[in-house]
């Protein structure tokens, strides 16, 4: 499908063909069939992009400290390569568009393939012939709506919700500051709850399209306290709502000059905030920052995960917004035709940014994008296309079978990888390290946008992009898959890939629930009686034995570092148990983070935790016995983040985990203190190590590059795979790692300390 993007290194906007994207739980792919372009969001975006190097860090300090930081604590070459990565992201653009439902997810009640809805949200409406959108984020459209009406939805709730800032009421002179296209819309907002509407602009033709739109009276910048006096009768205007574009204060100043004594200021665009303290003290205005679209906007709980406020509590939702300005549209109480200066068929995208961001002089306002129409049939043969496998071979979201693991091929002449998954730890961490490996073939790589995938394949050399994960499962070119999806996918997707006979690299976690677990251990560890798994029932494998079934690995990279390795190796020869203390400054996530839900990230102590108890296995050489976890109050800023864990293990070593949202993350994340036979070791985020005994003191540093080890990780399970060797981490570490995990944070929640069943 074509999709418009951004690319932020070179500022060039174009439109790309990418996979057409999958509608998860809770969604709707949408049939784009008009797309409105914001001409103050998008021409900013469009304009930073275009800057130099030098200029974008002026425009962005903010970005260039978190820099600074990430060097000092990291290294220099890491940092470059991630801030190289970031400007490397092609960035989707549009957030507002109107199409039809061609597919629904699942738990999406009330909706139905087509059905005609408009669209709103970035990321989601975005520039693009199919969209993925959550069920919040969609309305469902009337027929007295046409498309290019519904496109305006998103700019719609957006003046909606200022203007229910404003409280303002029948009969009220309220004055817009700003008549740009979303100035105007809230001009026919306004009029149609029968207030009296000034609009101010420094634009002598937008000034005539708002009598158009319904104002009262409109005039020019200059004239404005005049022309107020005479329109409020001397008193005032009861709101005021700035929809000005400018970094300068007047929009501000302005609007004190203009309100009445206690009046209410709503600012809807992006202005300069100074507020001059005089006017809006002498009248005691209220000032009011208008967030989008209304309650829900950046709230991942309501908007990508559908749960709704309770109407009785929240009357004007996010959606509830939307499908007011539809109702708005359907009544004819508010027309935006006359606001539509330009059409352009997708294809031409970038001559409608060209215009937007006026490298062509012309007069414009309301922008849409159109595309063709599309049929079932289309997306079906553009999918089968995609995918390249047999139609009906695999029925999306169906459950994997439950017959025996079906034996792998014996010492592969290569690695033949699909990856599953293209987010920001894959482009920046991963698949860097695995391009270059002789022995690894990128064969497919898939995300659920598509586009992320469409990216990553054309960077790091994969034969395709698919926006479907079924097709790496069925590709009989790939015998290896990588798992670098969220974590409520992980344990579903390794036995879906173990079922298709393919090898598994699965990133941490290896499963979120406890039931999860048990069923991939039966898997792994062939208890299940197939006697199919029996790679894993043995630590002391030789290397080229026969391999009957698929090889698991979990992304456990520190014990494959160069200095957790030479720490394990001046460990061995200690005849007594070992005290380590690992001290894990992680910093702090926002509540509203997918890694603090318990459903899709299984919380901070699961999902990250696990590296830090895998550590501590690997260094004393089995997985803890028991643990007991206790933490901070959250105070209603952290989520169990605040963690001191205790670990006991089978030979009475004892290890301590401080894991801590609330410190500085200028500082470095990991230290590790290691006591045990007369030697201390100590190692400094993964880049320096000390250790002393007998008076001796080693030192190793790492200066330009922190190594955690991630490519010798996958060094390993490459050379496992193709010598037939045995795990590179012994199963019983992988599950015993993945049940202390789950027992610490049972033991968080009953107060009390967990065995951990072997």
């Amino acid at each position: 499908m074509k999709q418009l993007l951004q690319n932020l290194r070179t500022g060039e906007t174009v439109v790309a063909e990418v996979p057409i994207p999958t509608p998860r739980s809770g969604t709707a792919l949408v049939c784009s069939a008009i797309s409105l372009v914001s001409p103050g969001t998008e021409r900013m975006v469009v304009e930073f992009a275009g800057k130099s190097l030098v200029n974008k860090a002026r425009a962005r300090p903010d970005l260039v400290r978190q820099a600074l930081d990430k060097a000092r604590r990291e290294g220099v070459l890491n940092t470059l390569e991630a801030v190289s990565n970031r400007l490397d992201q092609p960035m989707p653009l549009g957030y507002s568009s109107a199409g039809t439902i061609f597919a629904l997810g699942e738990k999406m009640q009330g909706f139905r393939v087509g059905q005609r809805v408009a669209c709103a949200g970035g990321g989601y409406a975005v520039h693009a012939e199919y969209t993925v959108v959550p069920r919040n984020l969609l309305t469902i459209l009337p027929d007295e709506v046409d498309f290019e009406s519904a496109a305006f939805v998103t700019l719609g709730a957006i003046a909606l919700h200022g203007f229910r800032l404003a409280e303002a009421s029948i009969g009220e002179r309220i004055a817009v500051i700003g008549l740009g296209l979303l100035g105007l819309l809230t001009v026919g907002i306004a009029r149609a709850a029968s207030c009296q509407v000034l609009g101010i602009d420094l634009d002598p033709w937008r000034v005539e399209l708002a009598s158009a739109m319904g104002a009262d009276i409109a005039v020019l910048r200059d004239r404005a306290e005049s022309v107020v006096a005479a329109f409020t009768h001397g008193l005032g205007c009861d709101a005021v709502l700035i929809c000005a574009d400018s970094i300068t204060n007047d929009p501000v100043e302005l609007a004190g000059e203009i309100s009445r004594d206690r009046a209410r200021v709503v600012a809807v665009g992006a202005v300069g905030l100074n507020l001059p303290r005089k006017i809006y003290y002498q009248k005691e205005l209220t000032f009011i920052n208008s967030r989008s679209y209304g309650p829900g906007r950046y709230d991942p709980s309501y908007e990508e995960n559908g749960h709704d406020y309770p109407f009785g509590y929240i009357r004007w939702t996010e959606g509830r917004n939307l499908e007011a300005f539809v109702e708005l549209l359907a009544s004819r109480r508010i027309a935006v035709q006359p606001l539509i200066t330009h059409r352009y068929p997708i294809e031409q995208a970038p001559a409608a940014y060209d215009l937007i961001s006026r490298r062509i002089k012309n007069t414009s306002l309301g922008v849409l994008l159109t595309y063709s129409d599309k049929t079932a049939s289309d997306l079906q043969k553009a999918l089968a296309t995609q995918t390249q496998t047999t139609p009906g071979e695999t029925i999306p979201g169906e459950k994997p079978d439950q017959s025996p693991l079906p034996a792998v091929s014996i010492r592969p002449e290569k690695c033949q990888l699909g990856v599953l998954g293209a987010g920001n730890f894959a482009t920046t961490v991963l698949l860097p390290a695995l391009s270059s490996h002789p022995n690894l073939e990128l064969v497919g790589i898939a995300s659920a946008s598509g586009l992320s995938a469409q990216h990553a394949a054309e960077r790091f050399g994969f034969q395709y992009s698919t926006g479907d994960e079924t097709q790496i499962f069925n590709d009989p070119a790939i015998n290896t898959v990588a798992i670098l999806t969220r974590h409520n996918l992980h344990a579903r997707q390794v036995l879906s890939s173990l079922r298709a006979g393919k090898h598994v690299f699965c990133e941490k976690p290896l499963a979120i629930q406890e039931e999860e677990l048990d069923e991939l251990a039966e898997v792994i560890t062939g208890i299940d009686g197939s006697g199919t798994s029996e790679r894993g029932t043995s630590d002391s494998q030789p290397t080229g034995s026969v391999l009957t079934s698929p090889l698991v690995m979990v992304g456990f990279n520190r014990r494959f570092s160069p200095m957790g390795q030479r720490l394990k190796a001046f460990l061995e020869t200690r005849q007594e148990p070992l005290v380590a203390h690992y001290r894990v400054n992680a910093g702090y996530l926002p509540l509203t983070h997918w890694l603090h839900d318990p459903e899709q990230g299984g919380g901070r102590l699961i999902g990250e935790g696990c590296h830090f108890i895998d550590f501590l296995t690997f260094l004393v050489g089995s997985p803890p016995s028991s643990v007991s976890a206790i933490a901070l109050p959250d105070s209603g800023r952290y989520q169990e983040d605040n963690l001191i864990l205790t670990l006991n293990f089978p030979d009475d070593s004892i290890g301590v985990i401080l894991y801590l949202a609330n410190g500085d993350k200028a500082f470095p994340k990991e230290r590790i203190e290691v006591f045990t036979n007369g030697s201390v070791a100590l190692l400094d985020d993964f880049r320096s190590l000390e250790m002393v005994r007998s008076g001796h003191r080693e030192a190793l540093r790492a200066r330009l590059r922190q190594d955690k080890g991630h490519r010798s990780a996958w060094e390993a399970f490459v050379n496992a795979i193709l010598s037939g060797g045995p795990p590179p981490i012994p199963y019983h570490h992988l599950l015993g790692v993945s049940r202390a995990a789950i027992a610490a944070q049972n033991s968080l929640r009953s107060g009390e300390r967990c065995r951990v069943s072997s």
